[in-house]
């Protein structure tokens, strides 16, 4: 019998022991962070003359499965209303409106369900204002656009803490658009000051499923008030001016939870949390519909011949004023990953190539899907695709930071890791109460309501309180920089609204494809017996149920 060499024995042994003592190389910590960025929408310009405001039909939809939390702030896709100035502004300016549908850290009764605010931002966010009673801050002592929107609906309550759309919406479109009115005239001096202050009371229109119409407007002093302080650039904001016509599209996401992670061989992935589109019964998504943009002849000036003693308008915009834009087929989305130790040269951005724009019918703009990349579900609101979770670091690319592509097929370790991240909805503190002042001095109490008070629950769980006012008298007129006699003249213009204008018949054209979405029917209010004409419902507080 043989007997071999003991020798490879013992030189396994040692290899196997050097293999155990030798540094590895292990998973790196799994780090926390988020998704950011914009997703833009491609369209045709139109002509500058257009420039009376606009309307659009935006898909209302819940991005995630629940609500992630008080870090969570995202727009759906909406737009930017700057004023059309002739030259250039001798300082930084910014000043525009930029409101739409989404979900914002400081929303105290957030739903998965989007909740729409006006978003008028004073010059450089000095101040903004989000709809009646509802600005910068809450600081009833120190407001900064809290009296910067008047109610001009007699049907339609407007939450501080946003409108609420119906549970359960998913897909169906949100029709809205400004148009400025004259309701206010023209004056040579602001607030004792040697600055004017136009007569563009840029007033939000709505078309949904329960209700269509005007709601509310930035009063003009909202925007001059800050050439009070600021006087060269007086005269260059939208009370004065023009809007600008070509607008961008966009969905602007600032916080998707996200977790990273590099495994022990130095591949490295991503995470992001559940994150949803709406899809139709062809397997597409309807995003937006019908952009409209209109000149003055649209509805100005019928209203300012009507309001000077000509017939009366019923409101609707005429279409020798209108253009809808088309959709030209094109769209990006620039989403990276933002984490605090990386810097912003640094951020790698998602390949998004499973989402491809699609303008088929010029007047809609759609995503279709790459099936193999997204994950169809049904869902008790709707029909949904959930992007991919799981993203590869990919250094291959042109992009010198890499890109991250979505994978099914990460590895094992990094698959583990990421799955322990913690994305859970984080407790709620206790809702913020919103009160109006209550001092019987204040503007809210002198001259004070005329009915009230009444209540209403809400969808988001919230109960509001609100009264009923002259729409001459209500809070935002009495801090508009406004005269006895100047409330009066747009009291007689508002009562002719009333009477003529109604809630239930369209305004702007309607969609000609999907459904419009509903308001929470709680919002929807009848005037008092004898109110029916010159008054408005405001809210006066917001609390939890």
């Amino acid at each position: 019998m043989k007997h071999t060499s003991s020798v490879p024995s013992i030189l396994g042994l040692l290899l196997l022991g050097a293999f155990f003592l030798a540094p590895r190389s292990e998973a790196g910590p799994v780090s926390m962070g988020n998704v950011g960025g914009y997703a833009h929408i491609g369209k045709e310009n139109a002509a500058e003359s257009y420039n009376a405001g606009y309307s659009m039909y935006t898909a209302a939809w819940p991005l995630q499965p629940e609500h992630p939390g008080r870090n969570f702030q995202t727009g759906l896709f909406g737009t930017w209303m700057f004023p059309a100035n002739e030259k250039p502004a001798p300082m930084k300016l910014y000043s525009d409106i930029e409101g739409g549908l989404g979900w914002w850290r400081n929303t105290e009764y957030p739903t998965i369900t989007p909740k729409f605010i006006m978003g008028g931002v004073e010059l450089n966010f000095r101040g903004w204002a989000n709809g009646p009673a509802a600005g910068k801050g809450k600081d009833w002592n120190n407001p900064k656009g809290q009296y910067g929107v008047a109610q001009l609906s007699p049907w339609l309550l407007f939450p501080p803490d946003g409108l609420n759309l119906k549970q359960g919406t998913c897909g169906e479109l949100f029709g809205y658009g400004y148009h400025p009115l004259p309701l206010t005239e023209p004056k040579a001096t602001t607030a004792g000051a040697n600055v004017p202050t136009g007569n563009h009371s840029w007033t939000l229109f709505l078309s949904t499923g329960n209700f269509k119409g005007p709601v509310a407007f930035f009063t003009p002093y909202f925007w001059s008030r800050a050439s009070v302080e600021e006087p060269s650039v007086a005269g260059m904001f939208l009370d004065s001016r023009p809007s600008k016509t070509n607008r961008s599209l966009s969905m602007e996401t600032q916080h998707i939870l996200c977790a990273q992670v590099t495994d022990s061989k130095g591949e490295t992935y991503a995470r992001m949390a559940p994150t949803l589109f709406p899809v139709g019964p062809e397997g597409d998504s309807l995003i937006m519909h019908r952009l409209t943009v209109y000149d003055k002849s649209a509805l100005w000036d019928g209203v300012e011949a009507w309001f000077n003693g000509g017939d009366p308008v019923d409101g609707a915009f005429a279409p020798a004023g209108t253009f809808v834009q088309k959709f030209n087929g094109k769209g990006s989305v620039g989403w990276k990953v933002f984490m605090k130790q990386v810097p912003k040269e640094e951020r790698v951005p998602f390949a998004m190539e499973f989402m491809k724009p699609d303008a088929t019918d010029p007047y809609s703009f759609r995503y279709r899907w790459d099936l193999d990349t997204v994950t169809l579900k049904k869902t008790a609101r709707g029909d949904v695709v959930e992007l991919p979770q799981l993203y590869r670091l990919d250094q291959s690319g042109k992009s010198k930071n890499g890109t991250w592509v979505p994978t099914r097929s990460g590895s094992l370790e990094a698959r583990r890791l990421l799955g322990e991240a913690d994305f859970s909805p984080k407790p709620k503190s206790t809702p913020y109460v919103y009160v109006t002042p209550e001092e019987s001095d204040s503007c809210w109490k002198k001259p004070g309501p005329v009915a009230g008070p009444f209540t209403a629950k809400l969808g988001d769980g919230s109960l509001v309180t609100y009264h009923w006012y002259r729409f001459a008298d209500q809070p935002a007129l009495l801090n508009a920089d406004l005269s006895a006699d100047e409330r009066e003249a747009m009291q007689r213009k508002v009562e002719k609204i009333h009477a003529h204008w109604k809630k239930d018949r369209d305004y702007f054209a309607p969609p000609t494809v999907g459904a419009l979405a509903d308001l929470d029917p709680a919002l929807i209010v009848a005037p008092p017996k004898g109110l029916e004409i010159g008054y408005v419902p405001i809210v006066t507080r917001q609390q939890p149920q």
